[in-house]
């Protein structure tokens, strides 16, 4: 977009991103100054509206930034009673005991929770404390200061002609200045990845790794409903297609969360992950649950997987990186909200320190320092090898092999196979088509499993259609040029909206539809083509999945 004259607002602190770890910076930099001026910038139509995750939430996080988090009515209403672990087949489990397990592995003590209500609260209790928030704004761009430094985002950008361009009903937007830029976007955030590029905050670290989460909420039969009940799979029908697993939480109200998760790294594009999770609620396990329930909501996320290895730097002048912007997901425990939470206290505070010291727009190195050597830094250390052996070995080497390495970080802080590398990118781990054969999978039946369409409208997601789509292309020739030949198209499968398709008409050439109004904002295309050749971008404010309990 040409450049534009902008009114600009000042402020301490500006934060783009509402999740965890957003507002736990937002409420301990207010907690430290109540008079320090602190904005949340968040892209949802409302808090929460764009957080989707599992969840079973380590509540050490809470405890560290709210410690009264119970008397104050914290949306943690279900402890978990039960921990299960399944290796599946096709027709049948087999039950891992608890007992080998680490005890890092142990949910005893976690809850059962909506994030998305989770986040809500927080919201709360950061307005109380006197956080401005606004929601439905999306910063599109970053404002650099005379030295290089971040100082500012611009937000509110709506009304965009189709061709980017800015027409009489276009406004657009404001800047937002702060001595401090925290971006708290999640996974593979816009503005991030601008970030890491400009400083290379990610030289010589290893290539982040992702996983594509999906899950639906079902209403069951009461009599098959056990409230804080955790159960994980691993196995059926991924086999040795792809790594990944499934989750099963029983929350209240007779409601349970299927979710299933694929890592992203697979070789054969001909791989359907959400194929993979609709087949997998046929499993007789899974079906027999299910069986005379209604799915009631769907969405799907990218989640960050390489672990400590593959954090970038974390700060830049003037701006820090928080949460899932870094990638804190600790993979064994499926559990990255306690590390964002705690890295949003950290910079919280390194923040406060800097501008009391009369500083701004330089490095918070003491946020680094805290993040890599604290708390989060411990949790991640000791399971830093699971991902990379699960992606070398396969599943049943790796859960042997895997265990005893987490046994030993855990009791001798000390691993006899060190740190092992990633490797490839997600991106180029993706092998032609030619090298692999076709799968099948099995048509939904439209009562355990649905189509692509049917469940994104249980996103409840919208976009603007007149807006430019927030899905480019670097270059419009490479999709039907390159990667419909060599890689059979995975773009019609990697993305679990139907974002992408591959439209043949008799006597014309393939051409290639981009249905950006079906994005539910999970940026798996982002992380998988193998091309790199996909671009996410933040539509207008307001737009996108409208997710209610997730």
């Amino acid at each position: 977009m040409a450049e534009v004259e902008r009114e600009a607002m000042e402020y301490d602190v500006v934060i783009v991103g509402a999740g965890p770890a957003g507002l736990s910076a937002a409420i301990r930099l207010k907690q430290l100054d109540p008079d320090c001026n602190v904005v949340v910038l968040e892209k949802g139509s409302e808090v929460g509206a764009h957080i989707l995750s599992g969840a079973v939430l380590d509540p050490c996080g809470l405890d560290a930034l709210i410690p009264d988090w119970k008397e104050k009515g914290a949306p943690l209403n279900v402890p978990v009673t039960e921990d299960k672990f399944y290796a599946l087949g096709e027709q049948g489990q087999l039950r891992i005991p608890n007992l080998p397990m680490p005890r890092l592995m142990n949910n005893h003590g976690n809850y059962i929770v909506s994030m998305g209500n989770v986040c809500r609260w927080m919201a709360e209790q950061a307005e109380e404390l006197g956080v401005e928030i606004f929601p439905g704004m999306a910063c599109s761009e970053l404002v650099y200061g005379d030295k290089g430094e971040v100082k500012g985002v611009v937000a509110g950008v709506f009304g965009l002609e189709a061709d980017g361009s800015i027409g009489e009903n276009t406004e657009v937007g404001m800047e937002l200045h702060g001595k401090y830029v925290f971006l708290s976007e999640g996974v593979r955030g816009s503005l991030s990845k601008q970030v890491i590029a400009k400083y290379e905050l990610d030289k010589g670290k290893e290539p982040q790794k992702y996983g594509l989460g999906m899950k639906e909420i079902w209403e069951i039969d009461p009599a098959k409903h056990k409230e804080g009940s955790v159960t994980h799979t691993m196995g059926w029908p991924l086999d040795k297609k792809a790594g990944g697993g499934s989750f099963i939480y029983h929350l209240e109200n007779n409601q349970v969360y299927v979710g299933f998760v694929v890592h992203l790294g697979y070789k054969n594009p001909h791989v359907f992950p959400y194929m993979e999770f609709q087949q997998f609620k046929h499993h007789p396990m899974v079906a027999e649950l299910l069986e005379g329930g209604k799915r009631v909501a769907y969405g799907a996320r990218a989640i960050t997987e390489g672990g400590y290895q593959s954090m970038p730097k974390m700060v830049a002048p003037g701006v820090a990186l928080l949460g899932c912007s870094v990638g804190m997901v600790n993979v064994p425990r499926i559990k990255g909200n306690h590390n964002a939470m705690l890295s949003g206290k950290a910079a919280a505070e390194a923040a406060y320190a800097a501008i009391q010291d009369g500083r701004s727009g330089d490095e918070l190195p003491d946020y680094e320092t805290e993040v890599r050597e604290g708390a989060i830094g411990k949790d991640l250390w000791k399971v830093r090898n699971v991902k990379p052996l699960w992606s070398k070995f396969g599943l049943t080497a790796s859960l042997a092999i895997g265990g005893i390495d987490m046994w030993s970080n855990e009791l001798f802080n000390f691993s006899i196979l060190g740190t092992m590398h990633h490797g490839k990118s997600d991106a180029d781990a993706t092998e032609p088509a030619s090298k692999h054969k076709e799968i099948k999978y099995p048509k939904p039946d439209g009562k355990l499993s649905f189509d692509r369409l049917t469940n994104v409208a249980f996103s409840f997601t919208n976009h603007e259609e007149s807006q430019p789509a927030h899905l480019t292309l670097k270059d419009a020739d490479v999709p039907v040029n390159v990667n419909l030949p060599k890689y059979a198209g995975p773009s019609a499968r990697y993305c679990p909206a139907g974002v992408y398709e591959f439209v043949t008409e008799e006597g014309k050439d393939p051409r290639f539809v981009i249905n950006f109004q079906n994005c539910v904002h999970c940026k798996t295309c982002d992380i998988k083509d193998p091309s790199q050749n996909i671009v996410w971008t933040t539509p207008q404010g307001g737009d996108g999945p409208n997710y209610p309990n997730m």
